[in-house]
């Protein structure tokens, strides 16, 4: 009897995942083509997008967290959307500076938002979410670019270039992710036709 209340619940949460990061996944290629074109001078334009991108995965945050049941998982999320919010703001203010300020800030939110992306993955590693793995990869990968980016800005020529590889990257893994959960669901449906 719990597994049928659940599955419904599961369906949904897979299908509003399977939507979140598509969307996410697409919009992150999408702003690494247009930072990949404007970041040259770290201008309006480049801090404006800088700014963007970790906004966007704080609004992903908050609607996965509304989406997400209560629990550890959600509260990990809450703490995402709040963190991706605070390096906006310090994305911003760095900005102002130098392409090594921005670097570091950016990269410390990288390791700390990848972190908490693992965390997710681990706890959605269910056959029903589909094992997660491009989530886990993506978080794993992150932690550790981020890592490399505090090493870079504090070097002689630290370079804005990496960011749209990175975006590049997530949106991948995002999309990856998302195809692998609507995988999921299809066989599922078949599975029960």
């Amino acid at each position: 009897m719990s597994t049928q209340t659940s599955t419904p619940t599961v369906t949904g949460e897979r299908d509003s995942l399977l939507r979140l990061y598509l969307g996410r996944g697409v919009l992150a290629v999408a702003w690494a083509l247009a930072f990949a074109k404007a970041h040259e001078d770290l201008d309006a334009v480049a801090i404006t997008l800088l700014v963007a991108y970790p906004l966007i995965d704080a609004v992903s945050s908050l609607i996965d967290y509304r989406a997400t049941p209560n629990g550890s998982e959600r509260r990990v999320t809450a703490f995402n959307g709040v963190l991706s919010t605070l390096a906006a703001l310090a994305i911003g203010i760095a900005g102002a500076g130098d392409e090594a300020s921005v670097l570091h800030v950016f990269g410390a939110w990288a390791i700390v938002s990848g972190a908490a992306q693992v965390v997710v993955g681990l706890r959605r590693r269910g056959p029903e979410l589909g094992k997660q793995w491009p989530t886990l990869i993506s978080g794993g990968l992150s932690f550790l670019v981020g890592i490399t980016y505090n090493i870079q800005a504090a070097g002689d020529n630290p370079s804005l270039d990496v960011l749209s590889v990175y975006a590049t990257g997530g949106g991948v893994w995002f999309i990856l992710q998302a195809l692998l959960l609507g995988w999921k669901s299809r066989q599922l449906r078949t599975r029960t036709v």
